[in-house]
């Protein structure tokens, strides 16, 4: 909605805004250009128009919405729906990915998912076995593995925990320098 306004605002007519690709009608000169990016930072957002970044940015969001936002995560593997998706050999994403973020989508996807999981469990609605299944883990020992791996804890001993810490989805994953 921000962007739409934005380009509303300067004037610009768009056929197209979805995740993170915007389809404008006229063309734009250098300084209209600096305008969107200007326009953009102050709300927060940012102008990308490397193709790289934006094709990373979209992988980003497609896991984000999988994992946190869909109440079923997709039957197939996480690497062929991606590449489903983005029309892309999941091979260049996954090069791609590694080479801009510092890890791999695969790190990414797991990182989110047990960030998800913190999240279910905190909720206290689902057993451990119903996360696992949920989380489309092959079993609830897989997914215990996993978690202390990632968070240093047993799922049972982070419940138990007087302060839950979760991390923000944007900070998920964000390129180890």
């Amino acid at each position: 909605m921000t962007v739409k306004e934005v380009l509303k605002e300067l004037g610009l007519h768009f056929v197209l805004v979805d995740m993170g690709v915007v389809d404008i009608m006229e063309n734009i000169t250098t300084d209209q250009l600096e305008q969107i990016r200007i326009a953009l930072l102050r709300s927060g957002l940012e102008l990308m128009d490397d193709k790289r970044a934006v094709l990373v940015e979209k992988i980003k969001n497609i896991v984000i919405e999988m994992i946190h936002y869909k109440d079923e995560t997709p039957k197939t593997n996480f690497s062929d729906y991606l590449a489903e998706k983005l029309d892309y050999d999941y091979t260049y994403l996954s090069n791609l990915f590694s080479d801009v973020q510092g890890i791999t989508i695969e790190k990414f996807i797991i990182t989110h998912k047990i960030e998800r999981v913190k999240e279910l469990i905190i909720y206290d609605e689902l057993s451990l076995k119903e996360i696992a299944w949920n989380m489309h883990y092959c079993s609830v020992s897989h997914l215990s593995n996993q978690f202390k791996m990632i968070t240093g804890f047993s799922p049972s001993h982070f419940k138990n925990l007087k302060n839950k810490r979760r991390n923000p989805i944007e900070e998920i994953g964000r390129r180890l320098e």
